[in-house]
């Protein structure tokens, strides 16, 4: 038998890992296996009727029905399409748990029997098709079941749960919507802030975590690089922006390779380049698109300043005139690095190990990709935050890749596919752990 099924059967089998907290991870195993097919049940709805960012309108009614259902007090709109829950249990901490709602514009071709086939008129007209292809259906379901097992087992613990179902976290901007409008002005302010992203590269039944950077902060960023134009054929009357874009790409390459301190990893990547309209006309402009990655504030200013300086340089050096000097617009959704308060991941990760067993948390490596959950932890309140990483690949499929070199679809693919049964008892028995052990003191 594999990991992730093996993990999974000893979660709904009752099998201790450890002595301490015995009897709280049997109650949370025998919850975790009651809620199974009703959650499976609301994965296999989310899944199959996605909405995008912003427009996650019948996801949050159903978020919103879910929490009363278990007895919170539900606030609808918070930050557009947000919802928070609140259930106060008696005198203790205060403990965030995050789910996001939104999906991609991504056509599904797994070939579930329940897959999507939602199509919507996006924002500029044209339609689109809407997945989930990157896990957030899971995310809410792995929410709901871990507030269902907390609630079910109030007794064992003391404190105040603020369950929140962000919206828009696919753009960026839910996190920021919901701060603005009072997330922790309007309700109980965190101790701590948790989530969990699934992975399309651990295998269902293991948890991955990082302490400090484990998501990268990204920034886009447009440059329209000016020349002076004319003939093809005269290139000696003109500037050629042309020329003067691939000697400023060139340059950017050494941004990361010899002027940022090699211990700390950053991206400088151009995405798309685009000018001029004929083969015998040598344009006026040139738009570049580049994104950015970075894991600290500093090394993101210091990119920018490259940036800034290459293309000044690299411009007066071939004559462009002063008033027609590169224009830099940086993109209005900048997200920050996910920073985990690492006393916060050594406590939850021996909470997890203990209903787990050590052998399936496992500490991984910082990822490039960006979520807007590490906002939380940067307001004047310092919120405490952690976000794991919850192994979704099938095990089966997980050794093949590993045996053969088989590729696993990665998140935001067409293919994405959970293995919802380990990775849902998975989830839900962690995450249950963790926050009563929280609660407790622990």
């Amino acid at each position: 038998m594999k990991k992730g099924i093996i993990t999974a059967l000893l979660l709904l089998s009752g099998m201790t890992f450890s002595v301490a907290g015995q009897d709280t991870n049997e109650m949370i195993r025998k919850e975790v296996a009651s809620s199974l097919s009703e959650a499976e049940l609301m994965y296999r709805d989310l899944h199959q009727n996605p909405e995008l960012s912003l427009m996650e309108f019948k996801t949050a009614v159903k978020m919103a029905d879910a929490l009363k259902r278990l007895g919170f007090e539900v606030t609808t709109g918070v930050g557009g399409n947000g919802v928070v829950g609140i259930y106060r249990n008696g005198d203790g901490p205060v403990i965030m748990l995050r789910t996001d709602m939104d999906a991609l514009p991504v056509r599904e071709t797994t070939g579930l029997p329940f897959a999507s086939t939602v199509r919507v008129t996006a924002e500029d007209g044209t339609e689109t098709p809407v997945m989930h292809a990157c896990g957030h259906d899971l995310h809410m379901t792995v929410w709901l079941g871990t507030l269902k097992t907390l609630t079910a087992l109030k007794k064992r613990w003391k404190g105040t749960i603020v369950a929140i179902a962000q919206p828009a976290e696919e753009v960026s901007g839910g996190s920021d919507r919901m701060i603005a409008d009072g997330l922790f002005t309007r309700f109980p302010l965190p101790d701590y802030a948790l989530c969990y992203h699934v992975s399309a590269d651990l295998p269902a039944g293991t948890i991955g975590y990082c302490p400090g950077a484990i998501f990268a902060g990204v920034n886009s960023a447009d440059i329209k690089v000016r020349g002076v134009g004319g003939h093809g054929a005269m290139p000696h009357k003109t500037i050629d922006p042309v020329v003067l874009s691939a000697k400023m790409i060139l340059d950017f390459q050494t941004i990361v390779s010899r002027e940022i301190n090699p211990v700390w990893p950053a991206v400088v990547t151009v995405g798309a380049i685009h000018g001029g309209t004929k083969h015998n006309i040598i344009p006026e402009e040139v738009d570049m698109k580049l994104t950015l990655r970075f894991f600290s504030d500093e090394v993101y200013k210091q990119i920018i300043n490259s940036l800034t300086r290459i293309c000044n340089g690299q411009a007066a050096a071939a004559g462009v005139p002063a008033d027609r000097m590169p224009v830099i617009t940086l993109g209005r959704e900048f997200t920050p690095p996910v920073i985990n308060d690492p006393g916060l991941v050594t406590m939850a990760t021996a909470s997890m190990g203990s209903i787990l067993g050590a052998e399936s948390v496992a500490r991984v490596d910082p990822a490039t990709v960006a979520e807007d959950f590490g906002k939380y932890g940067r307001t004047e309140e310092n919120v405490k935050i952690a976000l794991f990483w919850l192994g979704g690949v099938n095990q089966v499929r997980y050794d093949e890749s590993i045996s053969a070199g088989t590729m696993i679809p990665a998140l935001h693919s067409s293919n994405f596919l959970p293995d919802f049964t380990p990775t849902y008892t998975t989830g839900v028995a962690a995450m249950a752990r963790v926050m009563i052990d929280l609660f407790n003191g622990k």
